[in-house]
């Protein structure tokens, strides 16, 4: 048994509190010259790392602020290029050349200035706004079916007019509100979204009244959106994908019986878009056309007629890339590809790093919404997709558009200005509640190594 050594004074802690006493002076037995002490060498304290489940405030993503601005600043140009230039060379006063660009300034104002507030106002309050909004969208969907308030341009009847109003789609607002709605809604559901009656269930009967209000305008692409945005936001929220993959079956079953002729036959010439040139696969030629002349550099803005003069359908709108494509060249539609990976690069990145389960979840909605958007109007142009009328975010015209897709990137990078430490979805205060669990939300954080015993292998 081991002893204590008493051939060492014994330190005694001083009392919390207690002040301790200075120094005494060295004697002169202990002042005898000797090899000197190295000097103690003064060090600064580590920073001390932040707790985890801190949230850190900054300033909003940066790259998400110059994607937004870079794809709205080349709509104006593209949408300026595809009308305007038209209208003056078939010989139209000033005032049409100017026709479809002047509004769109008016909105693309409106829209930057509601993303600042959007960006400035915390997304918690959205909570509070999710069901309201979500009824408002869902009323005027409802309207839309009203043949006095609807406004119908090619066959399709996107468009609602009420009086004293102007002209809105509420398809548009349709999916910024589900988003919101969806956040709230399975961020206080939590795990519970992964069950039958608890999650599956309410899920299609929230979703599916928006999907086929949308789909019977018609308006195939939008309701496209919707679903598979809820989907992605369903699936990460902890969905079974048993469940998902069912529900995904029983909609393209659906979604081919409810199919009109006239949709059978472009679903049709998809696969080989030339054997009717003129018909059914008009727009699929025209668009691929445009693109072919363009080159690697493109015929210059402007200048579509130095090109080949080649006649695009809804240029300014659903074929908006294929302008791009014609005048910019190769380079320009890679480069408008690449803004839209960056947009859905930095989104997802938001998404991870957000403090709470329901900014993770509104930032990941809204990042797929305006991305496969993007993909799907690209995808139709370059014929990887069958034709449908959706529009570019950011770049093609029309107000309701980019008006709610500004101010979906606006809460986007609200959500972007807070970071959670640890980079994972902690419990927010609106998600606690009785029968509500957390939401088991994947995050980049990793799992401890196990520990193996000495000598191995």
């Amino acid at each position: 048994m081991a002893t204590a050594d008493h051939s060492r004074p014994s330190a005694v802690a001083p009392r919390s509190g207690a002040r301790l006493a200075p120094p005494a002076p060295a004697s002169r037995s202990e002042s005898r010259p000797g090899p000197r002490r190295p000097a103690a060498v003064r060090t600064e304290a580590a920073p001390v790392a932040p707790p985890a489940g801190a949230i850190r405030r900054h300033g909003p993503d940066t790259v998400i602020v110059l994607a937004v601005l870079a794809l709205t600043a080349l709509g104006l140009l593209v949408v300026y290029s595809s009308s305007a230039m038209d209208g003056y060379l078939g010989g139209a006063s000033f005032e049409d050349t100017f026709r479809t660009l002047g509004p769109q300034l008016q909105w693309a104002a409106v829209g930057l200035v509601g993303m600042l507030v959007a960006m400035k106002v915390d997304f918690r309050w959205l909570r509070l706004a999710s069901l309201p909004l979500l009824v408002v969208a869902g009323i005027l969907l409802v309207l839309l079916q009203v043949e006095s308030f609807q406004i119908t341009i090619g066959g399709s009847s996107q468009w609602l007019k009420l009086p004293g109003l102007p002209a809105v789609q509420p398809s548009e607002l349709a999916k910024l509100a589900l988003v919101i709605y969806l956040a709230h809604w399975m961020a206080r559901r939590g795990s519970a979204v992964g069950g039958l009656t608890t999650g599956l269930l309410p899920f299609v009967v929230i979703v599916a009244p928006f999907v086929l209000l949308v789909f019977k305008s018609p308006d195939i692409g939008s309701a496209a959106i919707l679903g598979l945005t809820a989907v992605v936001m369903f699936f990460l929220a902890g969905a079974n994908p048993l469940y998902l993959a069912g529900l995904g079956a029983a909609a393209v079953t659906g979604t081919l019986v409810l199919l009109k002729d006239y949709q059978l036959e472009r679903l049709q010439s998809f696969g080989d878009p030339f054997a009717d040139p003129l018909g059914t696969g008009y727009h699929a030629v025209q668009g691929l056309l445009a693109l072919g002349l363009g080159g690697i550099l493109g015929s210059g803005l402007g200048e579509r007629a130095a090109a080949g003069g080649i006649v695009l359908p809804n240029a300014h709108n659903d074929y908006i890339f294929a302008v791009i494509g014609e005048e910019f060249g190769f380079l320009g539609a890679v480069g408008v590809i690449g803004l839209v990976c960056l947009l859905a690069y930095r989104g997802f990145r938001v998404a991870l790093a957000a403090p709470d389960t329901f900014g993770g979840l509104l930032a990941a909605g809204i990042t797929s919404w305006l991305c496969l958007q993007a993909f799907v109007n690209i995808g139709v142009v370059v014929t990887l997709l069958p034709v449908t009328g959706i529009t570019l975010p950011f770049v093609s015209a029309g107000g309701s558009s980019l008006i709610v897709s500004l101010v979906g990137a606006g809460i986007l990078l609200s959500v972007s200005r807070e970071t959670a430490v640890h980079g994972g979805w902690q419990h927010a205060s609106g998600d606690r509640g009785r029968r509500h669990g957390r939401a088991h939300l994947p995050g980049p954080r990793r799992r401890p190594l196990p520990s193996r015993a000495p000598g191995a292998a």
